[in-house]
This record gives C-alpha cells, structure tokens and sequence, in this order.
C-alpha cells in the first residue's frame, strides 16, 4: 500500500474507534445516571424521609415510595457468612429473581464482597426501568457489646467507627479492605452510591447490655453533632446511637450525597409498653428513635423494626393487643401492634426490616392465628408472609423488608442448637428441625433434592448410580427389598413389599440402630425381643399413625429439660436402658417461667415433630408439601427421615448423639452406619408378620464417607410465587389520617 493510503486509512480507523469509543461512553455514562435532586448545599438526594412518608425523586418531583425489599444474606450451604462465598454470578441471577418477584429494595446486613457491588451496579445498568435499590446495613460489634456490656468502651467506639467508614467506602467504591477473618476484603471500585435507598445502622441490641450502658452513663450529655443529635430526654444508649448515626452522615457527605438514615431496632428494645409480657427481660429497656434527631440532614430519618408475629411471647399475652382484627374478621394482636408502634411514631416514616416465618419441620416459637416460628409447608410460609406484608402496608408503614432471600444452613436456633455438635459444622448439613435455617424464599436443598422424589415411584432410585445407593439383604417376611441412599438433609429408604401397602390392613415399622443401647423390645412390636436396642421407632400407617419416636433413656429432648432443668416429668423407668418405652420426638417451643424472672407462672411448652407427612416433594405436584416423608404406591414404599430425628448431631462427622450424660453437657460418638429393621405388624392382630427374633448385630450396615464438601440445588419455594403476587398488588405507601 502506498504511504498516502496507509495514512488515510490510519485516520479513518482512529476516527472510527473515536466514535465507537464515544458512544460507548455515552451508554455507559447514560445507563449509570439516576436522577437526584441537588439541595441548597450541594447534597445530592434521590430518597428522603418527609413526614411520615418516604419519598422517591422522579421526574423531577418527589413521589411517596414504598419499599418492598429482600434482606439478603451473605453464605451459601457448606459455608459461614464470614467466608463470603458468593460470586458474581450468583448474585447476578439473584438480583433477575429478586427484581421479577416484585421487590424493589435488597437490604444487607453488612459489608459484602466487592463482587456484589460490582453486580448490583452492572445489573442496574442493564436493566429497563426503576433500579433495585439498596439499604446497606452496618454491623455493630455485636459480641463485644454483649461481653462488655457498655457502648461506651473505646474499643467498642472505635471498632463500630471503622465498620461504619469501611462500610461508606465500600458502597462508594472507595476502599482497599485488608483481609480479616471473617470479614469482606478486597478493592472496591464499583459507585452503588447513587442505588442507596438508606442506611441501616447497627444490629438488634441487647437489653442487658443496653440498661448497664445507661446505668453507667447517665450523667452524658445527649450528643450534639454535624447532621444529628440526641434530645435532651434521650439515653445514654441512644446518644451513643446519635453520635454513629451521625458519623455515618459525615462519612457521607464526603461523597457528595445523603440518604435517609435509620438504626436496626427490634420489639425487645422498642419504646412502647407491654403489660402482657411474661418475662421481665422482653421489656427491660427501651431504644427510642423519636429521641434522634436530624439537624442538617435534608435526606432524613426514619424509624425501622424488626417484627415477627411469635416474639416475644406477649404476642400471645398481652390482653391490650387483643381487640382489633384483621380483614378476615380475626383477632390479630400482630396488627394491633403495628397500629401502636405506628401511632408512636408520629411525624416519622417507619418500616419493618424484617417480618416472615420459615418453611421447616422445626418449630421454635408458637404465634396466633398459627403464625409459628416453623412448622409451615412452603404453600404456608408464603400466604403467612403476605398476610403480614399486607399488615405492614395497610397500617401505613413505609416499607416491608421479608426475611430473607436464600436458606441459609449455618444458621442455629435455641432450640436445637445444644443438640447440634460439633456446633462449628453446623453449614456442612441442613438441620430441618433448625426453623433459622429455612427463611429462605429461595430455598438451598441438599443434592438428592430432584434426583429422589419422594412419590411412591421407584424409578429414580433405579436410576441412581450404584455408588449412590445401597441395598440392605434384610430377610423380613413381607418385604422383598429394602435401599437406602442419604444426602445433606435426609437418610432416604426405599422398601419393595410382597403385596401393596394398605395402612388400613398394616402398619410398616422400621427399628434403627446407630450405637449400643436402646431398646430390645417395644409395646409397638408384641413379642419382639432382640440382642441389641433400638435407638428410634419409626411407624408408617394412617396420618395419625405415622411417626417416629425415640427410646426413652436416649431422648435428649427430656434428659435436657426434664433430668437437667426440671422443667419436664420423667419417669424412673424411661431413664432405664431397655426400657421398651419410645416417646414422640419432641422439641420445646417456650421454657417454664417462674418468677421473679416472669410476672407469673407459665409451664414449658413442647411440639411433636416426629409427626411423619405423607404426600409428595414433586413440586410441580399440587399435593406437594416441602415437609413430606414419606408416600406408598402399590408395593413400594418411599421415605426420608431428617438426620437430627435418627439421634444424629452431625452426620457430616457420622457423630450421634451419646448415651452417657453427666449432667452438664452432651457427649457424642461416632458411628460406624445405620442398621434397620422393617417390620410389618397386622392392624387387625396387632401382630408382626412373620418371625419375631432377630439379631439386630449380624443386620447389614449402612455406611457412608464423611464429608466436607456440600452439594445443593437453589430452587424457588412455593412461597416465591405467592409473594411475587402480594409485591406486585401494592404500590404508593397507604397515607393514614388517624387511627381508631
């Protein structure tokens, strides 16, 4: 080519590459805009809190904006929150999710990976319409507040001060984090300033830790800052608050923009007054927002709590919350209340940040109108979560923020959580007794979920690898085969009768033998006698028959809070090894109380879990239950038993629980399998079908591998769809005059 044309043909390629180069600026810059309103200082602001409303800067106007939000966690089965384990990808195709169900606020907690603003930014750049907005949360040092018990210890001061700089950082896309165990770490280059509808300050506080720190320094005069300061009537407590609310708004400000501020509060600590309440320590102290106040923060402040439907107990208690009822002509004391917090807060937005109930077979907290902390089918957790979100907005609250976006399988709850040992592998199986583990609306199910069915069909379990399965030789008249496979989540059985299972002839029991000790005989299996004890009893028949119960000696439900704390009868002869005695598995919903610790006396409550669900974890089934054990179909019969229910503490481990007890703390012991023993027993004759000796010790075991690594499948819960439909019918907050 000649000079003069490879010059002419350089400036047309550079003038090219200019003009791609332009326009792809040009996209990119438009994409990332979100319209602000510039105030009298040079704030910009896309969000404020204005009277009791909160409002949305759009089209070149303020508009009232309710938040329907996701809290959002930050692991994944297998892991802790501190190890951030999610990608990029999985935020990306959460965010599509989360953004189709309706909601249009995703709440964090905390720090996250730089990943996951990087992902919110580009999501938001893609997307048509109205961005998904973020309310960034700041976590409080939440252990030490709790071990120390005054806010006001410099270490305390300085480390939320840094959380609270990090964390501006971090959403600006401002900071290099240092790694720090388990903390978010890494550089943060993504602004997802401008997708900030708010920040969240702090976590639940501690009651305990909130009276000391008023008792210590009640002579502190409330604080008095740049953008906010505490009343003369506020606390001690609460202008410590003021002070981080408002190093939060310098921190800011620094960027050029300001959002409404709120800090985490929870129906423990709130400011209003419940005669109802059995226990002294539920309304101890109260954190009261109305004594913060904005000075030169045009963005505002606003009010937020944390309410669920079965906590604290007053809930169930309180006479004074019993005289409204909902649209279904009921009364609920859970509206009630929202109708007096909102009455309280008056002149100020407010928003529930957390509300909903999880999908488990666990139970933790009984509720009215049979809103219990777990319990529920998935079809149950998303009508019960719509149920309040539409509480929340009908009583003119500014926001509903559902708990939470994805199974989160570390998780513990108080009642489960002494029998999950060792407690630091608690992320390596799903606990479906450990109710915390399954708010997801997005649920984590462990690997042979849609690999097993649980429908009377045994054409999957046929279809299983070899190496996924294993057939016990078990000669027990009446059944000619019997499998058994296992996940994170379940032991699964299979059996193969000679004839079709009819409970209303026969009930199918299955004998399970993890260690030594149990029982050798059961009232249920009439001149049984056996060389070595069972540990627990399973019964397959009618509904009402279908369960699993535990040998008496080794139900730790009991020895725990009958032996230990005195808060159960126990017989002499259930402690005695071999006793014959299996007792429902149980787990307690609410410890006796006494007082002085209560203002009367309320005896323990407990819930049977061991009831055993026949239908089918077809989803796409509509007799699917997501809490199912087991169904049958001609001669086949399928079941799953969660691993805690079999007497296993971690089945990662192959550790069950022990039989020994000192008294003070439970022991474990690792297994060497599972043997089973399936026996049929006639309903007419109450007789087992055929042989009645049996060498439980020369039985087939079932063994497997421990494990460190898990495998899960992310499915939308039936509650998924059935919250996309409540989001989608609410939209501009409801504006109340007053209330009755």
């Amino acid at each position: 080519m000649e000079p003069t044309k490879k010059k002419r043909w350089r400036w047309m390629s550079l003038t090219m590459l200019i003009v791609v180069g332009a326009s792809a600026f040009w996209w990119f810059w438009a994409a990332d805009r979100v319209e602000s309103m510039e105030t009298t200082t040079g704030a910009q602001l896309k969000f404020r809190a204005n009277g009791e409303l909160f409002e949305v800067y759009q089209n070149q106007k303020w508009q009232p904006f309710f938040a329907k939000g996701v809290n959002l966690g930050a692991s994944l089965p297998g892991h802790y929150p501190g190890e951030l384990p999610i990608t990029r990808e999985d935020y990306m195709r959460w965010f599509a999710m989360i953004d189709e169900m309706g909601a249009n606020v995703i709440r964090v907690y905390t720090i996250h990976s730089p990943v996951f603003y990087e992902a919110l930014v580009d999501y938001n750049r893609r997307k048509e319409g109205d961005p998904l907005y973020l309310m960034q949360g700041i976590w409080s040092p939440e252990e030490l507040l709790i071990e120390k018990k005054d806010a006001y210890l410099p270490e305390i001061r300085e480390e939320f001060r840094q959380e609270i700089r990090d964390a501006v950082g971090a959403v600006y896309g401002d900071i290099t984090l240092p790694e720090k165990p388990g903390k978010a770490s890494g550089t943060y280059r993504a602004n997802a300033g401008k997708y900030l509808i708010g920040w969240h300050t702090g976590t639940e506080w501690d009651p305990v830790m909130v009276q000391n720190t008023n008792r210590l320094h009640q002579k502190v005069a409330p604080y008095q800052g740049k953008y906010f300061h505490a009343t003369p009537n506020a606390t001690a407590f609460e202008t410590w608050l003021a002070e981080m609310v408002d190093t939060v708004a310098m921190e800011e400000r620094k960027y050029g923009w300001q959002h409404p501020m709120t800090f985490t509060n929870w129906v423990t600590t709130d400011p209003l007054s419940h005669p109802g309440e059995p226990i002294h320590h539920e309304d101890l102290v109260s954190v009261d927002p109305t004594h913060i106040e904005p000075t030169q923060w045009e963005a505002g402040y606003f009010a937020s709590y944390h309410v669920y439907p079965y906590y604290p107990d007053f809930f169930r208690y309180d006479t004074t919350l019993q005289q409204l009822k909902n649209d279904a002509g009921q009364i609920d004391t859970y509206k009630a209340y929202l109708r007096q917090l909102k009455q309280y807060h008056k002149n100020m937005p407010i928003m529930v940040t957390e509300f909903g109930v999880p999908a488990s077979v666990g139970v933790a907290h009984l509720g009215n109108l049979g809103r219990n902390q777990g319990g529920h089918s998935e079809k149950q957790q998303g009508e019960i979560d719509v149920e309040l979100l539409q509480e929340i907005h009908q009583e003119g609250y500014a926001g509903a923020i559902v708990f939470v976006w994805q199974d989160e399988w570390f998780k513990k709850t108080w009642n489960t959580m002494r029998f999950e040992l060792p407690e630091d592998r608690r992320s390596l199986w799903i606990n479906v007794l450990t109710n915390e583990s399954l708010f997801g609306v997005l649920g984590m199910f462990p690997n042979k979920e849609g690999v097993l069915t649980i429908d009377g069909d045994r054409t999957d379990w046929d279809q299983l690898v070899p190496e996924e399965k294993h057939r016990l030789d078990v000669q027990v008249p009446g059944i000619d085969e019997i499998w058994m496979t296992h996940d994170e989540g379940y032991v699964y059985f299979l059996a193969q009768l000679k004839e079709e299972f009819d409970p209303a002839k026969q009930q199918l029991y299955v004998g399970v033998d993890t260690i030594p000790g149990g029982n050798k005989h059961a009232a249920q299996l009439p001149g049984l006698t056996l060389d070595e004890g069972l540990e627990t009893l399973i019964a397959l028949g009618k509904a009402d028959e279908s369960q699993i119960q535990i040998a008496a000696n080794y139900d730790f439900h009991a020895r725990l809070y009958g032996k230990r704390y005195g808060m159960l009868a126990v017989k002499e002869e259930e402690k005695k090894d071999n006793s014959g005695i299996f007792k429902p598995w149980k787990l307690a919903v609410s410890l006796e109380m006494e007082p002085p610790d209560s203002k009367k006396y309320y005896p323990m409550e407990e819930v049977d879990v061991g009831k055993l669900i026949r239908g089918t974890t077809n989803p796409q089934d509509p007799q699917y239950d997501s809490r199912t054990a087991w169904q049958a179909k001609g001669k086949v019969v399928e079941l799953r038993v969660p691993w805690m229910l079999l007497g296993f503490t971690d089945p990662s481990s192959l550790s069950v629980m022990s039989y020994e007890d000192d008294g003070k703390s439970f022991t474990t012991k690792k297994t060497k399998g599972i043997r089973i023993l399936p026996l049929l027993v006639d309903t007419a004759t109450k007789q087992i079908v055929g042989q009645n000796d049996y060498a439980v010790t020369k039985l087939p075991m079932y063994t497997w591998q421990g494990w460190e690594q898990v495998g899960y499948h992310e499915r939308k819960k039936q509650s998924y769809s059935i919250l996309k439909k409540g989001f989608h019918e609410i939209e501009a907050p409801v504006k109340l005059e007053t209330q009755p």
